[in-house]
């Protein structure tokens, strides 16, 4: 797996079959619209601040810890980074990705 370098993660990322949506701002603070995070559940729109965290033993993630939003208890979710262009939910550590989203290119 490529390195992520966390200074190239601010972008909008988008999964185009689903229409789910992760922007991460560089100032630390990010918005989902339409997203499920587990495979299970209905998107739900959500935000609040990131922080990525660079796990050598494991896969690097971004920590979103969700301020407001439909996740109702929820306080954060892990957002795996894969290389520059990529980032994913996975409800099961052993288990597929449940949702991926690409980046897209700036307007």
């Amino acid at each position: 797996m490529a390195p992520v370098d966390p200074a190239e993660l601010p972008g909008v990322y988008r999964n185009d079959k689903t229409g789910g949506e992760i922007t991460l701002d560089s100032g630390g603070t990010f918005s989902a619209t339409d997203v499920s995070t587990d495979g299970f559940s209905g998107p739900a729109d959500f935000s609040g601040r990131w922080e990525f965290l660079d796990n050598e033993a494991a896969s690097d993630f971004v920590y979103l810890s969700v301020g407001d939003g439909g996740l109702g208890r929820i306080a954060g979710i892990q957002l795996y980074a894969e290389g520059q262009g990529t980032v994913y939910f996975r409800h099961d550590l052993d288990g597929p990705p449940t949702l991926v989203l690409k980046r897209v290119a700036a307007p």
